[in-house]
């Protein structure tokens, strides 16, 4: 029996991927919902997994662009397939006997499989019991180090450039491809600005430090900053509602809902997940979604869907010790927010020199639609309401 391997839907704004990494080669017997290859699209990356155990048959490449709905492989079932799958059970993997000369062919099998199908689409090229049990023997001994791994990013070796120095080449990503055109339409289309001002987290910190055992413990998640910097956001955008706008063609289109794009970094890039009806939202609601976002991106399963339609964004460069930014704005949004490093620095208050904790805020803003001064305004906002976060619980 044949199960057949699909690219599924993953937006309604995705007709394509990119087949990324071949995870499970040509040929490989897998149980039930093992990772056969990876999509990468321009918004997310996407595991697709064996529909039952059995023998897996590829018929497409590594790079190749599919359409949403292709079928792209299937996997067989056989009693001489469910054979296999069994001896590769936990039970006998136990039973193998573990060597280096085992390791060596567990890293080397793989890439085998691999290259044979990338080469050739020719069936009387194709593995077979007897040509693998060959290969396999006649490879024993190779040093896997010579061989690169079939799930990683595919190099080009060392070469020597002009002035004699080792140099490594390996292609862009479709999610580093997508965000580098998004950064440069950023830059090239947009009246790009950026206003600063700074805040003291005096008062949000010592309402977390009072609240933050409660608030676990009644909703089971930590009362963070962000949860205080979208409310906020929320806030400045009522007040101030061209900064929730969008520019098509010679109207400009305002927004009347308040959905924030949270920036989250990932190993493959920064994600912007979307969280929202903020305006409606509670702090815990707000923190719990992020939080959900989080793990998504970190476990590479963040929807297509998650990162549509945000009116405007917040980013954290804090969290990795930026002091100072100019974040760049998400087309076609034209307000992003940036937030970074809480230090306790020396202000005056009253007339007295005291220590707190404060924040610089950077806001960059499209001027084709806003002006300087309502850009100030709009940031000030922001770093009124977190000076004193009572604002916020009373939609001051």
């Amino acid at each position: 029996m044949k199960s057949e391997i699909k690219v599924p839907a993953m937006g309604e704004s995705i007709a394509e991927a990119v087949i990324g990494q071949i995870l499970s080669p040509e040929g490989s017997i897998v149980k039930a919902d093992a990772e056969i290859l990876e999509l990468e699209t321009d918004k997310v990356n996407q595991v697709l997994y064996a529909p039952r155990a059995g023998k897996v048959f590829l018929s497409v490449k590594l790079g190749e662009t599919v359409k949403i709905g292709q079928v792209i492989g299937f996997v067989e079932e056989s009693s001489a397939v469910q054979a296999e799958v069994a001896k590769s059970s936990p039970v006998a993997r136990q039973e193998a006997p573990s060597s280096d000369s085992a390791k060596q062919q567990a890293s080397i099998v793989p890439v085998q499989l691999a290259s044979a199908k990338s080469e050739t689409d020719d069936p009387s090229l194709r593995w077979t019991k007897e040509s693998f049990l060959s290969e396999l023997q006649a490879l024993q001994g190779a040093a896997p180090k010579q061989i690169p791994s079939a799930t990683g990013p595919v190099t080009s070796p060392a070469s020597k450039s002009a002035a004699g120095k080792e140099e490594t080449r390996k292609p862009m990503s479709k999610i580093r491809r997508v965000i580098a055109s998004r950064l440069v339409e950023a830059q090239q289309t947009m009246a790009m600005l950026t206003t600063f001002n700074e805040v003291d987290l005096s008062e949000v910190i010592a309402l977390r430090e009072k609240h933050k055992e409660l608030f676990i413990k009644k909703y089971g998640t930590k009362l963070g900053f962000m949860s205080f910097f979208v409310k906020a956001a929320v806030s400045a955008l009522q007040a101030y509602p061209n900064v929730n706008s969008y520019l098509d063609g010679e109207d400009i289109v305002q927004r009347h809902y308040y959905d924030i794009g949270i920036a989250v970094g990932t190993d493959r890039g920064t994600l912007v997940p979307v969280v929202r009806g903020c305006d409606r939202l509670s702090f815990a609601q707000i923190e719990l979604a992020i939080d959900e976002f989080a793990k998504k991106s970190r476990d590479g399963k963040v929807a297509a869907d998650d990162l549509q339609g945000g009116g405007f964004t917040i980013t954290n460069g804090g969290v990795y010790g930026s002091l100072l930014s100019t974040p760049i704005l998400n087309p076609p949004q034209c307000g992003i927010l940036g937030m970074h490093k809480i230090e306790k620095r020396a202000v005056v208050v009253n007339d007295q020199i005291v220590i707190r904790p404060m924040m610089y805020l950077a806001l960059s803003y499209d001027h084709r639609l806003i002006d300087g001064k309502e850009s100030v305004a709009f940031l000030v906002h922001i770093k009124n309401a977190l000076e004193d976060p009572s604002r916020l619980l009373l939609d001051l």
